[in-house]
């Protein structure tokens, strides 16, 4: 079964940030790369989405939250956070490790 790729408004505010947050505070190169590889890793989710692990913050959606490390090169820095809903895969954020847990205010959307 494949599934149907959904980004939220929310996962793509934040992909914008991140590569501003890249072009600031690295290059804009880097930001370029980072935009550029984060798509085709996505899209590996259209095959089997329940390869990857549970998010820590699971219990936060009645459908779960699953993620996806994702990083430039061999650095892994963010993780693409989703659910499966049906034949969709949602994705609800795209955040760096560094960051704190995500939070039920998170998902106000």
């Amino acid at each position: 079964m494949k599934y149907h790729i959904i980004v939220t408004d929310t996962a793509q505010a934040d992909i914008r940030d991140i590569v501003t947050w890249w072009s600031e505070n690295r290059s804009s190169q880097q930001a370029e790369q980072w935009y550029n590889e984060i798509t085709p890793v996505i899209d590996t989710l259209i095959n089997n989405p329940e390869r990857c692990p549970l998010a820590p913050e699971t219990d936060l959606l009645p459908t779960g939250l699953r993620q996806l490390h994702f990083g430039v090169s061999r650095t892994v820095t963010h993780r693409i956070v989703y659910t499966i809903d049906g034949s969709n895969v949602i994705i609800m954020h795209v955040r760096h490790l560094a960051r704190k847990a995500l939070t039920k205010n998170d998902f106000n959307e």
